[in-house]
């Protein structure tokens, strides 16, 4: 999945000159560039408090077109090579190629040289290439920072141009207050006023379950709920599973109903045949093992998915995220949720808290239902200068495997529980 599309050949194909060359080109005649987008590179990228669908983003990443394009008329950027594993104090003859593909990116100020030392000026720079495509930033070359290094400067500007298109579509009036999930971003902004207000690491659908794309509005909150688990993971997860781990359902305070309502023991039911899928399964209200945590937030819409808390927070400090079977799960949903219910009378931030402590069924519904836009952008500029770039995960940009998406794969399965949505 690494290797590169014909695309990158013919009309695309770049004539390069010597790397050392482009540096200096680019520290000769970037002094607007480095007014408007190095200026805030020297340690780490700052929050902004543009909206990813605003139409200043939408204007920005136009601008950032024509930058890309100056710099691909500059002979792109050059390839990074045996950088994999440099850290600070590391010393290396590809420290120096590493550095001129920095300074060309507009992530390392070209004032710090040609040093085959890994300093902290590199490791900043680093860690500001990786804040912008959704990488954790550690400051250290990993095989995920080298793979996104190497793609193109052709291939971002096609990303910047298919996006353009997107943003344009959501560059009007949204609504006062509401909602945007970034899927390939795996990232929730709340918006108000025009100004970013809060934002989310997210969870979201895997590649062959992939969360869909939607416009619509939250309505309802329901705490403490209970989950019934689709048709789709009973027979995708849960069979499999009952056949290997046959205490699964009772370690996980699932219970199962048929037609008439009354419950059956899992040892009543022959999980080598078809018959789970006729039954009912319902997992128990409590966010300790409940796939949806303590929280779920209800949006109307034909998919059948939600947005909700989770019992497993681990996966919000992964860079790969891509992990339900296509409902959204929220990082710190309580202030998720606080916003959400600020204009309905009764849910103070203390009463969300004892709501969430009681551990009983409550539904609250909002006085104002807030608009919500499940969206796909892979790039995106804000007026700051600042370029954002993700993979291209369900491939709806069209670059087939340009984006080398499986660097940042987990090896292993999803550690999380089994059933989650």
């Amino acid at each position: 999945m690494l290797s590169r599309r014909s695309l990158l050949t013919g009309s695309l194909a770049l004539v390069f000159t010597p790397a050392a060359a482009l540096a200096q080109q680019f520290a000769q005649s970037q002094a607007e560039w480095s007014q408007n987008y190095e200026a805030v590179s020297r340690t780490r990228v700052q929050r902004t408090s543009t909206p990813m669908l605003s139409h200043e983003a939408f204007a920005a990443t136009e601008e950032m077109i024509q930058r890309y394009r100056d710099i691909a008329g500059r002979g792109g950027w050059p390839a990074v090579r045996g950088a994999d594993g440099l850290r600070v104090g590391s010393k290396s003859a590809a420290v120096v190629g590493l550095r001129q593909r920095l300074i060309i990116s507009g992530d390392l100020d070209p004032a710090a040289g040609e040093s085959p030392i890994y300093d902290s000026y590199v490791e900043a720079g680093v860690r500001r290439f990786q804040a912008r495509h959704g990488l954790s930033s550690t400051g250290t070359m990993t095989s995920a920072t080298v793979a996104a290094m190497n793609v193109p400067v052709e291939i971002r500007i096609r990303q910047l141009e298919i996006n353009v298109v997107r943003l344009r579509t959501y560059s009007g009036n949204l609504g006062n207050r509401y909602v945007v999930a970034n899927i390939p971003a795996a990232l929730v902004e709340t918006v108000e006023g025009g100004v970013v207000h809060t934002r989310h690491a997210a969870g979201v659908g895997k590649i062959d379950r992939q969360s869909p794309l939607l416009n619509s509005k939250v309505v309802e909150i329901n705490f403490n709920p209970f989950w019934t688990v689709p048709a789709s993971i009973i027979r995708k997860d849960l069979i499999p599973k009952m056949q290997k781990e046959p205490n699964y359902l009772t370690d996980n305070k699932i219970r199962i109903f048929n037609g008439a309502g009354q419950e059956l023991s899992p040892s009543q039911v022959n999980w080598f045949s078809d018959e789970a899928t006729r039954y009912r399964f319902r997992q128990d209200s409590g966010g300790e093992l409940n796939s949806m945590g303590f929280v779920r937030i209800n949006i109307p819409n034909p998919h059948g998915v939600y947005m909700h808390d989770t019992p497993s927070k681990g996966i919000f400090g992964d860079d790969f995220r891509f992990v339900s079977s296509g409902c959204i799960r929220l990082q710190n949903v309580r202030d998720y949720i606080e916003w959400l219910l600020k204009d309905t009378p009764g849910w103070s931030r203390e009463q969300i808290d004892a709501t969430f402590k009681a551990g009983s069924r409550t539904d609250a519904r909002l006085a104002v239902p807030v608009n919500i836009y499940w969206v796909y952008i892979t790039a995106w500029a804000t007026p700051d200068g600042l370029v954002q770039f993700r993979d291209d995960i369900y491939n709806k940009d069209g670059l087939g495997n340009a984006i080398p998406v499986a660097s940042r794969v987990p090896n292993e399965p999803d550690q999380e529980m089994f059933l989650q949505n």
